[in-house]
């Protein structure tokens, strides 16, 4: 009884079976059932759901975690920083230049910074103190070259670079870019396991990422995420700026680290993320290696950033402006400053040009001219397409270095002069609108006054703008550079300044 059970169950599945194989039409395969009929089942053909490239990214993961890890170093920095000792109503740098120090030890409030445990915000009372942070790097030649960002070895007196494998060594900062927030680091070793540089150019919104680093102090921690977004600027971060956006989880700790794609290879440095809470939400940004490397291999030639300079203000358009100078669409650089001598005036720019081209390529926006013109080596004749009352011109320009900042300080012929000791920088509309000044810009802005100079305690601040030395104008740093040489060590400054919209003289004692 119970076989002939089994035997009519066996005809009914095999049968129901065959009837939903021809009923749907599929194709179908025959095997010998174990009651003895010969049963046909569908066959179904795969359909991938996804293109095969993302499809077989995923077991490459462990391979480029693997590989990578060894390459991404925990740097340590140590630093004895002297309190704010500049006047009331002035800003920290990274309020005065709008960079954020968004990750860890050197991120928001509360948190131990590149002015003291208390945050950009909070008191710096004594005299002196320790303070330090950490962050991420990455070693990009087996001789000891590592890339990270400024902001993670700013101010500092003694670096410990760690590796994975826990040794331990001595860094020491071959150079510093602020404006791309970018830094080298060297350290005495040999063999090193490093990063091969990819190329970011290449890289697609919605294309796979790892973000390797340091976060909260755990060491070699890997996140995954995509490509949110390219070419990311104006967001107040650095100066120049050309952000590949990531969702790739970026937390306290990741500054300097790697961003690399499915191939094993460094596309990115992490640099920022906009948080309210410090904290990972999803929105990551790292310089892209297109960047970074110009900027690596200029540190480690020249132990400075050479970048091409033109010489001009440039802005946004929109509809009315593009209207009002005779272009069909919003696109290109307005031209609303040419400096005197600069590049651009010898090679007859004008203000109210629309720049819509340079060396042949398209100028969309004035970010494209900026990271276009700073690229471009010193020396080359570089020819830039014009719409000038409506109509088309082509202009050539010899591109020259970009000196704005000049510390006088620093040189042992300057140590005694009244103004050693203040660094200063050319002063353009942004500056100009931040600081709360309106009218003619012209001047030169204070950025830094070195703590028990003469200059500090005649109550120089960052951010005032010197207008005149000894009732001399000074429209440019080639003014101030004039005057200031012409000081005798033994002979007072008067300064006329602007601080904050308002105008003051002060007297620096020689």
């Amino acid at each position: 009884m119970n076989s002939l059970i089994r035997r009519n169950l066996g005809r009914i599945v095999a049968l129901t079976i065959l009837s939903a194989a021809l009923f749907l039409g599929a194709e179908y395969a025959t095997y010998s059932h174990p009651s003895g009929l010969l049963v046909s089942t569908p066959v179904v053909a795969p359909v991938p759901a996804v293109p095969e490239g993302v499809k077989t990214a995923a077991p490459g993961f462990t391979a480029v975690a693997k590989a990578m890890t060894p390459a991404v170093v925990n740097i340590t920095s140590r630093a004895v920083r002297a309190r704010d000792s500049r006047g009331p109503g002035t800003r920290n740098p990274e309020e005065f230049f709008g960079f954020p120090f968004p990750f860890g030890p050197e991120g928001p409030s509360g948190h131990p910074g590149p002015f003291g445990p208390q945050g950009p915000q909070g008191p710096m009372e004594p005299r002196e103190h320790r303070g330090g942070g950490m962050g991420s790097g990455v070693i990009v030649s087996p001789d000891g070259y590592v890339v990270t960002n400024n902001h993670v070895v700013d101010g500092a007196g003694e670096l410990t670079v760690t590796l994975p494998d826990k040794r331990e060594f001595k860094g020491k900062v071959v150079g510093t870019d602020p404006k791309t927030d970018l830094a080298v680091v060297k350290i005495d070793a040999h063999g090193l396991p490093y990063a091969n540089w990819g190329d970011s150019s290449k890289l697609q919104v919605g294309e796979y990422v790892l973000a390797i680093g340091n976060p909260f102090g755990l060491n070699s921690t890997v996140t995954l995420g995509i490509v949110s977004a390219l070419g990311r600027g104006r967001m107040g971060i650095t100066q120049y700026e050309d952000f590949i956006q990531t969702d790739a989880a970026i937390n306290p700790g990741n500054s300097g680290g790697a961003l690399v794609n499915t191939s094993g290879e460094l596309i990115g440095i992490n640099t920022a993320i906009i948080s309210q809470s410090g904290g990972y939400q999803g929105v990551g940004f790292a310089v892209p290696v297109s960047m970074v490397k110009p900027v690596f291999d200029s540190l480690v030639k020249n132990g400075k950033v050479v970048r091409g300079f033109l010489g001009i203000g440039i802005q946004d358009l929109n509809q009315d402006l593009a209207k009002s100078f005779g272009l069909k669409e919003a696109k290109g650089a307005l031209v609303s400053n040419v400096g005197e001598d600069s590049p651009a005036d010898k090679a007859g720019i004008k203000q109210g040009d629309v720049i819509v081209g340079y060396q042949g390529a398209p100028i969309e926006d004035p970010a494209a001219l900026q990271r276009a013109v700073t690229r471009t080596p010193v020396g080359t004749k570089a020819v830039l397409k014009v719409i000038r009352n409506g109509h088309e011109q082509e202009f050539a320009a010899t591109i020259g270095e970009q000196t704005e900042t000049k510390q006088l300080a620093s040189t042992e012929s300057s140590v005694e002069s009244a103004l050693a000791g203040v660094e200063v920088q050319s002063l353009n509309q942004q500056m100009a609108r931040e600081l709360g000044l309106h009218g003619p810009v012209h001047g030169v802005v204070i950025v830094n006054v070195e703590p028990e100079s003469q200059g500090d305690r005649a109550g120089l601040a960052q951010g005032d703008v010197i207008r005149e030395i000894n009732r001399q104008p000074v429209k440019s740093i080639k003014d101030y550079e004039k005057i200031v040489s012409a000081l005798k060590k033994d002979q007072d400054a008067l300064l006329l300044i602007n601080r904050r919209g308002s105008s003051l003289f002060i007297t620096v004692k020689a």
